[in-house]
């Protein structure tokens, strides 16, 4: 059963935080089974290694087992040079049927081997949706393909940027997944077509030096405009594949990113920006109608979340090569990924969770972020993670939140200032701080109201029509800007001085993202005039008697 009322995954946080305890307690004794129950949180990993076994994966299928996991992501690369062959197809066959068997969900993360196969030729969409048909048909037993990989990065989609620097790379990728879509449900209209892999980073700077690339919440923004531009009646995904990394690895999981990138601490950013792109079209949104869940909503993969870690001495023998990153330790992984499960399985918009990986690479220039080291022995995370899937059976304990999307700008506040109710005539400054948690667009005004007002909202309705360019009331001063995210600006007036009165000031803050959402803030009602300056009270002196 959901809860009554619509939480904020900033709340969500500390909601989690105050339950683990109590939870850890209570769920211990139900003794959950070890795979997780079927309706709750799918729980995995993203790694290749049981695919590329000399077993054919049966001893990882057997460590998922134990960790209680039933999902793997495994790679499957379109190499453009031989665009109608599958790479390591006798590995992927036993490796299919070994994970099948063992009630083990295979994803294809299917992708081009070069960052240019897609942007090449026109024949190359093609070609590409011609091998996701292959897949689809030689492995029927693979029902979730994940078409491209974070098309949002140079590494992997290029160019970023078209020659008059403006974003293409989101653009021409919703092309290549409206085809994919079509092309995989030709084969079998109940495989889930899942979109995009997006990367949790991107500068939006055409003019980097090393990685020219677009934010998550601008590459959404871009698909939606070109799946409407292309009048498409019919989705382009069934399901949204994101990572979910840190922006540092030494960061806790309550520690997301400024917009407009996102973590998994910012899951309602990359909701919001998914409604803003598609609401109203036939592609189904993170929505959700009242209190309950809608059946044709999009459902949300966490398909690589990972926080890497410094080698301990132990195992230092087992690594080669030099760190790129500054790592967090084993004890604050292992915590982590404890808490991210709990998290994920408490979000009714997600449907699985996936580490990136299970084992560490050797190569330190690489990625060290698995529940085992790369000697294979295992992490303090490898017993969190079983632990928590035990405890909660990958379910959230009283149901999921529920999530609904902003009408408003997200996170506009306003500072207005000075809290005296009467200013001086000769006051020629006029202005007040505003912030937001998403960038905006503003208009502001100066307003003289004939006095004080009973009724603030009735206010506030005028003062928004009339910064909408749609009222009667003008503002005795105007000036529009824009606001920028997280760190807010001043609103500045022209100077000049007003006449005396009754005055409001008045703000309508648009989201750059969707131009219909609209906040209007407005300040209490100060008077501008001379200040009354009591001074004390004339006493009466007595007058004398005359003598008589």
């Amino acid at each position: 059963m959901l809860l009554k009322a619509t939480v904020r995954r900033a709340d969500l946080l500390a909601v989690i935080k105050r339950l683990q305890l109590a939870v850890a307690i209570a769920l211990a004794a139900l003794a959950f089974p070890a795979i997780a129950a079927a309706g709750g949180l799918s729980i995995g990993v993203t790694d290749d290694l049981g695919k590329d076994a000399a077993d054919g994966g049966v001893a990882f299928l057997d460590t998922l087992a134990e960790l209680g996991m039933r999902e793997n992501r495994v790679s499957v690369p379109w190499d453009p040079d031989a665009p109608a062959t599958v790479r390591d197809k006798p590995q992927l066959d036993r490796y299919v049927a070994n994970a099948t068997a063992r009630g083990v969900r295979v994803v294809f993360a299917v992708y081009p081997a070069r960052p240019t196969a897609l942007t090449s030729t026109l024949a190359s969409t093609g070609q590409f949706t011609a091998f996701l048909q292959t897949l689809a048909r030689s492995y029927p037993e693979v029902q979730d393909f994940i078409v491209g990989n974070e098309p949002n990065q140079p590494r992997f989609w290029r160019p970023q940027f078209d020659a008059n620097r403006n974003p293409l790379a989101c653009t021409a990728y919703a092309a290549t997944l409206a085809a994919a879509y079509d092309a995989l449900k030709s084969v079998d209209a109940g495989i889930r077509v899942i979109g995009v892999g997006l990367s949790p980073r991107g500068n939006d700077d055409p003019l980097s030096p090393d990685n020219p690339s677009t934010s998550p919440v601008r590459c959404l923004r871009d698909i939606g405009a070109a799946y409407r531009a292309s009048g498409r009646t019919t989705p382009l995904m069934d399901e949204l594949a994101f990572h979910a990394y840190p922006d540092r690895d030494t960061h806790p999981l309550a520690i997301g990113y400024p917009w407009p990138r996102a973590g998994l601490n910012n899951l309602d950013r990359i909701k919001q920006a998914v409604w803003d792109a598609f609401n109203g079209t036939a592609q189904p949104t993170f929505e959700e109608a009242g209190q309950s869940v809608v059946l044709t909503s999009l459902k949300l993969r966490l398909a690589e979340v990972g926080w890497q870690v410094g080698i301990v001495p132990s195992a230092q023998s087992a690594y080669h090569g030099q760190e790129n990153v500054t790592p967090t330790d084993e004890g604050h992984q292992a915590e982590i990924y404890a808490e991210a499960i709990r998290l994920a399985a408490c979000d009714a918009s997600v449907k699985s969770l996936l580490f990136f990986g299970l084992q560490d690479e050797p190569d330190l220039a690489r990625w060290q972020a698995g529940l085992m080291r790369a000697d294979g022995t295992r992490r303090p995370s490898y017993d969190s993670v079983k632990a928590a899937i035990a405890q909660t059976g990958a379910n959230c304990p009283g149901g999921p939140f529920a999530w609904r999307h902003a009408a408003g700008l997200v996170g506009a506040s306003v500072r207005f200032g000075d809290a005296r109710r009467v200013l001086p005539a000769t006051q020629r400054r006029w202005g007040f701080a505003v912030g937001a948690k998403e960038n905006a667009l503003f208009t502001a005004g100066l307003f003289r109201i004939p006095r004080a007002p009973a009724a603030a909202p009735q206010w506030a309705k005028v003062v928004g029509r009339s910064l909408a360019r749609g009222g009667a009331l003008r503002p005795t001063l105007r000036v529009s800007g824009r606001v920028k995210a997280p760190w807010g600006r001043s609103v500045s007036f022209p100077l000049r001085r007003v006449a005396p009165g009754y005055y409001v000031y008045g703000i309508r803050l648009t989201a750059e993202m969707n131009r219909a959402r609209a906040t209007v803030l407005m300040s209490q009602a100060f008077r501008v005039g001379k200040i009354d300056r009591t001074s004390k009270p004339k006493t009466r002196k007595p007058r004398k008697k005359r003598a008589r």
